[in-house]
């Protein structure tokens, strides 16, 4: 049986700090907070150390995300606890990797990657099959994958 301070503490970080546990749409919550983190980190850091440290936090998150999700889902006795929310903030600071920080691409990328969370395009719907914290995790990262490609797409098309 798991100590209750180590599952205290997985929920905590699963929820981004109670986020998970705000309503409507918590995940959209767990998105913005990643897109404040981002550009607070943007003030200190010059555009290849943001994107080092974004890519840096992304591969943690993921890795550390994986242990912390199952334990909470297993701790919840649901398969993907909707107040799960690392998953979106990981997610989402994938859609941000390299991506010159500003308020209209931080935006942009917050759009696209809560489409490609929302609808699911193939093979992200089919990574949630994923046992335990690796289908909580994987499906976020592939839509924060899609919405990078889309965001970095759109930038250099419409050069903003």
């Amino acid at each position: 049986m798991p100590s209750p301070n180590r599952s205290h503490t997985a929920r905590l970080f699963a929820t981004v700090f109670g986020i998970g546990f705000l309503r409507p749409g918590p995940g959209t919550y767990a998105s913005i907070a990643a897109v404040l983190c981002w550009l607070a980190a943007s003030r200190s850091l010059f555009d290849h150390a943001l994107t080092i440290a974004t890519l840096v936090t992304v591969l943690v998150l993921t890795h550390v995300g994986v242990r912390i999700c199952t334990r909470v889902a297993r701790d919840s006795n649901i398969e993907d606890p909707q107040f799960i929310v690392l998953d979106e903030f990981a997610g989402q600071l994938t859609a941000l990797i390299a991506v010159r920080p500003s308020i209209l691409h931080a935006l942009l990328a917050l759009a696209l990657f809560r489409l490609f969370d929302i609808f699911k395009p193939w093979p992200v719907r089919s990574l949630e099959r994923l046992p335990d914290g690796f289908g909580i995790m994987a499906d976020d990262i592939a839509a924060g994958l899609y919405a990078l490609g889309f965001t970095h797409l759109l930038i250099h098309l419409f050069r903003f």
